[in-house]
């Protein structure tokens, strides 16, 4: 830094106050400090800055996989929004009991971060407090956590305006399909769940537990032993409201298959509104994964700068309905749960 100011002219308290992005700096001066800094090849080192800041110019994200549509369009939009801070992103992925038992143990996070991330995340009550003793702040992403800065999308809403669709074309016996074995979104199926059927009952439909069969994501056997349970009713639906696109895409492939027109016979309707729900022209309740990534990082921002900042706030992002060609008004028949036609279900 002392060559930099040297090389610049000028003092090394606004060569630091000048690759720290402060406004005191005069356009003049900054553009020869950092002409002087590219031509000596200078780069900050955050550790020794750390030890004058405290900081690490770091946010530590912490997922179950990165492997999923959602994972990675939230750190999509935030990674670039911390560089454009000066901030670097590190993740943590814990897709293992054995990976995750050691990482609340060390807490590896703990004095290399500056705040944590937790992306979509089934915590025990001991692990939160764990969490609670890094001594930096810990944002939950795509959960909703009492007491502590949150954000997420109203999944109760969503899939109670998804169930209204279907209502409003005229259904009456209504499936929904939650998934199983989807690491870390128990909240979102949960309140998802709790959506369709605070719908059903508004409506004055009696809620049916057979109506609700489980399905393992990405796994079309899955799906088609859910859809067998479901035809096999003596009533079956005539629409099938699936928690997550990629269940509401198998759901559709083995539908076809078995040569039931969709939605003719029976509509299906999705959640999330991923790429793929754009190639299948499923309709779908869209949410935006990279508009929750980007409130996450700023509010992280928020949180590092001004330690007095609320640390219980909860941000709520909007969720709404995409109807495509997957959902259609209930066939004449259907509507007053009346049983299908028995070819139609084979």
């Amino acid at each position: 830094m002392a060559d930099v100011a040297e090389r610049a002219g000028v003092s090394t308290s606004t060569v630091s106050r000048t690759l720290r992005g402060l406004s005191t700096v005069s356009p003049e001066v900054r553009a020869r400090v950092e002409k002087a800094a590219r031509e000596l090849n200078f780069a900050v080192s955050r550790q020794a800055a750390s030890l004058v800041t405290g900081r690490t110019g770091t946010v530590a994200v912490l997922v179950p996989t990165l492997n999923l549509w959602f994972m990675g369009s939230a750190l999509s939009s935030l990674a670039p929004l911390l560089r454009s801070a000066g901030m670097q992103l590190s993740v943590y992925e814990i897709p293992d009991l054995a990976e995750r038992t050691a990482f609340f143990e060390h807490l590896p996070a703990r004095r290399n971060a500056d705040a944590l991330l937790v992306f979509s995340f089934d915590l025990t009550d001991e692990e939160t407090e764990r969490l609670d003793d890094l001594g930096m702040p810990v944002i939950y992403v795509s959960q909703h956590v009492d007491g502590r800065p949150s954000i997420y999308v109203d999944d109760v809403a969503g899939a109670l305006q998804g169930t209204r669709h279907l209502l409003n074309l005229g259904h009456r016996r209504i499936a929904f399909v939650p998934t199983v074995g989807a690491s870390g979104f128990s909240f979102s199926c949960n309140e998802r769940l709790l959506g369709y059927q605070k719908a059903l009952t508004e409506a004055g439909i009696p809620l049916e537990d057979d109506l609700v069969v489980s399905a393992r994501v990405g796994d079309k056997r899955s799906a088609a032993e859910a859809l067998g349970r479901l035809l096999s009713l003596r009533e079956p639906p005539t629409a099938i409201f699936a928690e997550q696109d990629e269940v509401a895409v198998a759901l559709i492939w083995n539908l076809r298959r078995n040569r039931v027109p969709v939605p003719e016979r029976i509509s299906v309707l999705g959640f999330d509104d991923q790429p793929l729900a754009d190639w299948f022209d499923l309709s779908t309740v869209a949410q935006s994964p990279s508009d929750m990534g980007r409130e996450a990082g700023e509010l992280a921002l928020k949180l590092i700068a001004d330690s007095e900042e609320e640390h219980s706030r909860h941000v709520v992002l909007p969720t709404h309905v995409i109807p495509r060609a997957t959902t259609a008004p209930a066939t004449r028949g259907h509507e007053d749960g009346e049983p299908a036609d028995r070819a139609s279900t084979a």
